[in-house]
């Protein structure tokens, strides 16, 4: 099979989610043949404790344009995603997870906004139903701040959800990153880009396995510090002020003593400074142990993910391309 015989990949990360595969698929198929395209599907599985495996692989044998990869170990969504990508197939591509809160009907007017001429068509989540008020929180202030710190301006609302032409995913081939933060690499890229609104579901069955409180904080400074250095900046800006501070405090204290004043009492004040400033100086070092960690990742050049199985694919791209 080339890519120019199939029209659209959808790329679907999964990880214990043998309940959803059925639906996700029924509802998933019949858009597709609806929008009278090639298409194949193709899932990205970490391995799991359930059935979900046995679930794809009986699916593959009814539709053969169904598709499975799987990891030696849990690698995580966002390497999971990379590797569906780099493997598809299609002139373009969609990634969408499998719980159905993005609902596979997005996909259409999606792919015929691509008729306008952009690369990328992303889905902005115009309200969020099941989501708790504490994770709407969350993600609010993350967009928020990854966007005031990053290099790039990553669209608000917007989670792997979009459609991509081939021109970008042989881009994404080009980024060998040892953390794969699909948003921020697609806004990196750069290309014509735009997005629509959608009503963001419950999930179909089960609670997430990638997206609790842990993996946001995790993909969120993943997000400010693969594609920013203003948090160093910063942290120059706070020392600075910081000393300046410490250099009134100490002129302060002169001053008293020339004029007369009884000297402040030393013991709070001491105490008050020597923890601010040892927080301050281990806040400091964590965050440049932060940018030594990720530099020490891509210097291993170790691959973001090692395939184990493949069903139904045929020769994918190669580890020194795409693996890594």
């Amino acid at each position: 099979m080339t890519q120019t015989e199939v029209d659209i990949s959808i790329v679907v990360p999964v990880y214990a989610e043998e309940a959803n595969i059925l639906p996700f698929l029924q509802r998933t198929e019949a858009v597709l043949e609806k929008m009278s395209v090639s298409y194949e599907i193709i899932f990205s599985l970490d391995p799991s404790p359930d059935r979900t495996e046995e679930v794809i692989g009986r699916e593959i044998l009814r539709n053969p344009r169904i598709k499975l990869i799987t990891y030696s170990r849990r690698f995580g969504q966002p390497a999971a995603t990379i590797g569906g990508i780099l493997h598809c197939l299609g002139r373009h591509c969609v990634v969408i997870d499998v719980d159905l809160q993005d609902p596979p009907e997005t996909i259409e007017p999606m792919y015929a906004k691509l008729a306008e001429g952009y690369e990328v068509v992303y889905a902005v989540r115009r309200s969020r139903a099941g989501e708790t008020i504490v994770k709407r929180l969350i993600a609010h202030l993350g967009y928020k701040v990854i966007n005031s710190l990053s290099d790039v301006q990553i669209p608000r609302n917007a989670g792997d959800f979009r459609i991509m032409t081939r021109r970008v995913i042989e881009e994404l081939r080009l980024m060998p990153e040892s953390h794969g933060f699909l948003r921020g690499l697609v806004a990196h890229i750069g290309f014509r880009q735009t997005s629509i609104e959608y009503d963001r579901d419950p999930r179909f069955s089960g609670h997430g396995k990638y997206n609790r409180l842990t993996g946001s904080v995790k993909i969120g400074l993943n997000g400010i510090i693969s594609f920013s250095s203003r948090p160093l900046q910063l942290m120059s800006v706070a020392g600075f002020i910081l000393a300046s501070f410490s250099f009134l405090l100490g002129a302060w204290y002169v001053f008293q003593h020339f004029i007369g004043v009884p000297l402040t009492a030393g013991l709070p004040t001491t105490v008050l400074v020597v923890t601010f400033f040892s927080g301050v100086q281990l806040l400091s070092l964590g965050l440049i142990g932060e940018y030594i960690g990720r530099i020490y990742d891509e210097v291993k050049r170790r691959p973001m993910y090692i395939v184990d199985k493949k069903l139904n694919i045929g020769q994918g791209p190669t580890r020194d391309e795409s693996e890594r």
